[in-house]
């Protein structure tokens, strides 16, 4: 089992950044994706970005060029830098950990991003 602890979420206005963090713990070592999914009311949840166990990094197109993911495995830790944010980024956001034991989400952070 792997347990997911997000942090970071928030208020900003258009235009703004945040930061958040998740924080990864139990059977990690065999971790080899990490990423992060948002789901806005009323819609599906949807890829935002994603680091894969070589580097690999895959992002949603909407959010290319605003969005960094980053990750210290020494830490087990994934973290997604949100620059330029737009109300339309507003969602909970969930940190994602695949491994072979199974599929594993956090509990969701929101994040809210007023006009």
């Amino acid at each position: 089992q792997v347990q997911l602890e997000e942090s970071g979420g928030g208020l900003v206005q258009a235009g703004g950044s945040l930061r958040l963090s998740c924080a990864a713990s139990g059977h990690t070592d065999s971790t080899y994706a990490m990423g992060w999914f948002r789901q806005a009311p009323g819609k599906e949840r949807e890829l935002v970005a994603q680091s894969g166990p070589i580097g690999n990094l895959n992002y949603a197109d909407s959010v290319k060029g605003r969005f960094t993911i980053s990750r210290d495995n020494a830490k087990n830790m994934v973290f997604l830098q949100m620059n330029s944010l737009k109300p339309e980024d507003t969602a909970v956001y969930y940190c994602n950990a695949l491994n072979s034991r199974g599929n594993y989400w956090g509990q969701g952070t929101q994040v809210t991003v007023s006009s």
